[in-house]
């Protein structure tokens, strides 16, 4: 059964289509990650399935009860965004919705407040429509990927990553018929000069030919026949060359080599080191004394629940206000933070990313291509930006700013899904030390090579990356649950050994009874935990 079933749904704006969607189902239990640039569409079309939009066409039709999953703020001062998203999830689910539309669900979470969302979603039984940038939840709930490009949806089976290998076939199909284009295109150019070579030489009688054996063989006719017929087959290569259907060539990412300052005095040095360094805030504690050090060149992610004190920890570097923190004179920064404003507006894209730049004027440009500002786009006046384009804007002026060193305070909040695989290659190229605060787990992984991890009131530098700690971190806890069970089985034996006391009494024999029923129920759910 369909829950949604779409025969033709169209939005415009003025006279640009953003929606125009034809021949679309869903089933009742489908999970579909719904992926698009930032202004393709994708939040009009939950507003039009609602009701909520005004639409040009409108001929669709949903079976049973929608749940409405929004991008939520923080308003709430004494409850975590977490706390927030939990509890409005959980109002939705009260109602008992069978289709559930969610959009950006684990904007601003932390990883685990995310785990929580992505385990909801998993479990719903319905039909989910999902809009994110969070290529694991793509990944670990969805089964069909929607890309919304154009007004137009192209339907993918599969998570995220089935979606990309098939997009690397396309390019690949792309990539083989370009070539086949153009060997046929040099076929046929080859082959015109070649007429027109011998129509040349048509128009010239030959040398070892007298004149009496010209007269004989009718030459000046032989020979304007001749190069009639050369002129024809000409004609109609060149109409073959015209009619040749263009095959566009794929796109190619220009490599970057960037000129980075003082890269002799920092590159593998130690141009951090932190030695019993406190976080605190007023009267709270963030983290106990730590002692670690990064190395130039170093990408460590920084990682722990809102609140455990990474922002804090990122301005003891920016304001150099603690003397047990380090800082290599050769060390030159560029940071990024949600709150900056480092754009000035009057200005255009290029001029703005330029003004504190010493990279060319080529680099910087494909830099902006990259983020999504091709051609013509870095001439847009600021003050014309959307949001997230004002952030791309910031991000490609830090990066190609006069530093060795970026330091990034939740950079991936507010990109679309190409924009931070964009960003991801970029900080995958940067030769420099790059110090960034993510939840993001995919970003993580696929960035740091160490991380600073702030949990439990501790601040832990582990050496390695994303992969080798969460099998660090799944081990620690499996070391944990085996101590918790020699205990309770230590229990266990205590109690029965206390049970064969014939001298107990009834009432005495009661509680050790309810005892072991309670280590038996204890035991039982470690071991399923193991």
């Amino acid at each position: 059964m369909n829950a949604i079933n779409i025969q033709h749904l169209k939005v415009s704006i003025g006279i640009r289509d953003l929606l125009d969607l034809k021949d679309l189902r869903v089933d009742s239990n489908q999970k579909i990650g719904l992926i698009g640039k930032n202004g393709s569409g994708k939040t009009t079309l939950f507003k039009a399935l609602l009701g909520e939009v005004e639409t040009d066409i409108s001929r669709f039709s949903v079976s049973g009860t929608i749940g409405m999953l929004p991008q939520l703020k923080q308003t709430n001062t004494y409850k975590s965004g977490g706390e927030v998203s939990q509890d409005y999830f959980v109002r939705i689910l009260t109602q008992s919705p069978n289709i559930l539309l969610a959009d950006e669900p684990t904007t601003n979470l932390d990883t685990s407040h995310v785990e929580w969302v992505e385990k909801k979603l998993q479990d719903f039984q319905g039909m989910l429509l999902l809009i994110s940038h969070d290529r694991t939840l793509l990944d670990n709930v969805c089964e069909t990927i929607w890309e919304l490009e154009e007004g137009q949806i192209t339907e993918y089976p599969g998570n995220y990553s089935n979606y990309l290998e098939q997009k690397e076939n396309e390019k690949k199909y792309q990539q083989k018929e370009y070539e086949k284009f153009k060997q046929k295109e040099q076929q046929l150019e080859e082959a015109i000069i070649q007429k027109d070579r011998q129509a040349e030489r048509a128009t010239k009688a030959p040398k070892n030919l007298s004149s009496s054996e010209a007269r004989i063989k009718g030459a000046k006719p032989y020979f304007a026949k001749l190069q009639k017929g050369l002129h024809q087959n000409r004609k109609a290569l060149q109409t073959r060359l015209e009619k040749l259907e263009e095959v566009e060539r794929p796109k190619e990412e220009m490599s970057l080599k960037m000129t980075l300052p003082n890269v002799q005095a920092f590159k593998n040095k130690i141009i951090l080191r932190a030695e019993k360094v406190v976080g605190q805030v007023e009267n709270k504690k963030l983290w106990q004394p730590a002692t670690f050090f990064v190395k130039g060149g170093d990408k460590v992610g920084i990682i722990g629940p809102n609140g455990s004190g990474k922002t804090t920890f990122l301005k003891k570097i920016i304001e150099k206000s603690d003397k047990n923190l380090y800082l290599s004179p050769a060390v030159k920064i560029g940071y990024f933070a949600q709150d900056m404003d480092v754009l000035d507006s009057t200005k255009t894209i290029l001029e703005n990313v330029k003004e504190s730049s010493k990279q060319n004027e080529t680099l910087i440009r494909t830099v902006l291509a990259r983020l999504g500002f091709p051609n013509e786009d870095v001439y847009k006046k600021v003050n014309v930006l959307s949001g997230g384009e004002k952030v791309k804007a910031s991000l490609a002026k830090i990066f190609v700013s006069d530093c060795n060193t970026l330091i990034l305070d939740e950079p991936t909040n507010f990109l679309d899904i190409y924009a931070l695989d964009a960003l991801e290659e970029l900080l995958k190229e940067y030769e420099g030390t790059i110090l960034f605060v993510s939840h993001d787990r995919q970003f993580i992984s696929n960035i740091a090579t160490q991380l600073l991890i702030f949990e439990e009131n501790q601040l832990i530098f582990f050496e390695g990356d994303y992969e080798e700690y969460h099998n660090w971190d799944h081990q620690k806890e499996r070391d944990l649950v085996a101590e918790q069970l020699t205990k309770i089985e230590l229990a266990i034996t205590t109690v029965l050994s206390k049970l064969g006391d014939s001298m107990l009494t009834e009432d005495e024999k009661n509680v050790l009874e309810e005892e072991f029923k309670k280590l038996i129920k204890k035991k039982t759910m470690l071991e399923e935990e193991a």
